[in-house]
């Protein structure tokens, strides 16, 4: 089988060639795509080829029109909205994620902004510590959970919620259950938002509840930009000068965030989450060993379309 890696971000070499190896070993073929403008030269890339692994890049109904041996693609990372599901369903194709393999990058980044926005971007103005502030968690899951045990240990409470867990596996998991949103954002110092981009949560955090949160909080978004009502956002910061807003997915309208609240909020200028070479070499790997297993035994432990 051949297995093509489409990388506009490249995976760090050491990854590459450890894809290259666990693939190799089981008798595939490995190609490489790395740095390429668009989907005209990832459709021209896929002709021939049987499994795809990805980042960031998306895969769009023409991309897989183009790709008739395809049967599986592992996005290495734990969003898959750059996927079309509905279309790779249609084609026959299974995606999959690599869960876990970028949390603690993610979750450690979460920190790393939660004290550079207490800290006034680090200008020599007095900031603040986050000791004995409370975060709250949206969205309990691996990510979740390690920025709450990160925090805990700096001495913070932790707070959460999720949907998809009962009040006794918030707990189990370390934080304290928030009995609704409007809970969380009301009572919480920081919220840290791990929501995926759904038809549901797209532009679900705004006013109402930014609009909430106590004097001085900040929030900190490293899901995805979309779940961010933006125009909801600058009505709470023009009407809230105490609120920041901090987040690893520029919005649309950054320059204008930033030429209005200045300090108050930050954009890192490209996604960082998963930017570290711990975190790019284990989603990598995972994806490897994901699709030998799926040619080898057909298995489809991490299949996020139906």
């Amino acid at each position: 089988m051949k297995i093509l890696i489409a990388t506009q971000k490249p995976f760090a070499p050491v990854a590459v060639n450890g894809i290259r190896k666990i693939a190799e070993e089981a008798g595939h073929e490995v190609a490489l795509l790395e740095k390429y403008p668009g989907e005209a030269e990832l459709c021209a890339a896929v002709g021939d080829v049987n499994a795809l692994i990805i980042r960031s890049d998306k895969v769009t109904p023409a991309v897989l029109d183009a790709a008739p041996e395809l049967k599986i693609i592992v996005r290495a990372g734990a969003g898959y909205d750059n996927v079309d599901l509905d279309a790779a369903t249609a084609h026959g194709v299974v995606v999959m994620n690599t869960p876990g393999q970028n949390s603690n990058a993610v979750a450690e980044l979460v920190i790393a902004m939660m004290i550079y926005m207490y800290r006034n971007q680090f200008t020599p103005a007095a900031g603040n510590e986050i000791m004995g502030k409370t975060l709250g968690v949206q969205a309990f899951g691996n990510v979740g959970r390690l920025v709450g045990k990160k925090a805990e240990a700096l001495g913070m409470k932790v707070k959460a919620i999720d949907p998809f867990l009962s009040e006794d596996k918030i707990r189990e998991g370390g934080a304290e259950p928030a009995g609704s949103l409007e809970e969380l954002y009301s009572t919480c110092d920081f919220v840290s938002v791990h929501i995926p981009a759904t038809p549901q949560t797209i532009k679900s955090i705004g006013y109402d509840l930014i609009s909430k949160m106590p004097k001085g909080a900040v929030l900190v978004n490293a899901a995805r930009k979309e779940v961010i009502d933006e125009e909801g956002l600058m009505k709470a910061l023009t009407e809230r000068e105490d609120l920041k807003y901090i987040t690893d997915l520029m919005p649309d309208n950054y320059d204008l965030l930033k030429e209005k609240f200045g300090l108050r909020v930050f954009a890192t200028p490209k996604k960082m989450g998963a930017q570290t070479k711990e975190a790019n070499i284990n989603a990598g790997l995972a994806a490897a060993r994901q699709i030998v297993d799926f040619f080898a035994t057909g298995s489809r432990r991490f299949q996020v379309n139906k």
